[in-house]
């Protein structure tokens, strides 16, 4: 991080090591060791690829209702409870990956969306069945869901928790290779049909978007 001038603070959260950090527009990161997952197959900027970050860890909540919110991933979602420590509190999922939620135990007020802020926080569906499981489920709590929505690479539905945090529960298929191959990802803008016509004004935002970084 030193190499690409970030300034980062080391911390230590439930026996791990932490650096954290800030992106270009204030969105607070972090970057922790862990044994779990498939190792990378990818290396930059110097840093090989067993060394390479594996993907997300999960995810630190801040919520107006740090109890309803605590309740809601355990009784809800199936996270179990499974540390505390000073004003943390941390959830682990089934997953080997992506796994661990740490909810922060000080009642803070609600955010407002903008640069620098996270959108939602989203979570895996399967297949399209379990995702029709996952929306009764979940209404059957109490919880308001939208309707299944197609982003095109995933169908996706949403349920705002007490805390004010949106959810995103979303399906595995069709995925990414639906119409492009692998071997041609990331060599142009792919876009759904309905944005097709705003292409040309897209494409000029993304290109002066790369020239500023």
């Amino acid at each position: 991080m030193d190499k690409f001038n970030i300034d980062f603070e080391k911390v230590s959260r439930f026996g791990e090591e932490y650096l954290e950090f800030q992106d270009p527009h204030g969105l607070q990161l972090e970057l922790v060791e862990r044994k779990e997952g498939k190792n990378s197959e990818w290396s930059f900027g110097g840093v090989p690829a067993d060394k390479a970050v594996k993907g997300f860890g999960g995810a630190v909540l801040l919520t107006s209702k740090p109890i309803k919110t605590m309740e809601l991933l355990v009784e809800v979602m199936g996270l179990q409870k499974i540390g505390e420590e000073g004003d943390f509190i941390r959830f682990r999922s089934t997953s080997d990956i992506g796994n661990l939620i740490d909810v922060k135990k000080t009642v803070l007020p609600n955010g407002k969306i903008g640069v620098g802020t996270v959108h939602h926080i989203a979570w895996r569906a399967s297949d399209n069945e379990d995702h029709k499981e996952w929306r009764e489920h979940i209404g059957n709590h109490g919880y308001g869901v939208t309707p299944f929505t197609d982003r095109q690479y995933f169908d996706a539905i949403y349920f705002r928790e007490d805390g004010g945090i949106l959810f995103e529960v979303a399906t595995d298929p069709p995925g990414f290779a639906h119409d492009e191959t692998k071997e041609t990802m990331g060599s142009k803008l792919m876009l759904p049909p309905w944005l097709e016509e705003k292409r040309e004004v897209m494409e000029k935002r993304y290109c002066r978007q790369c020239r500023e970084y």
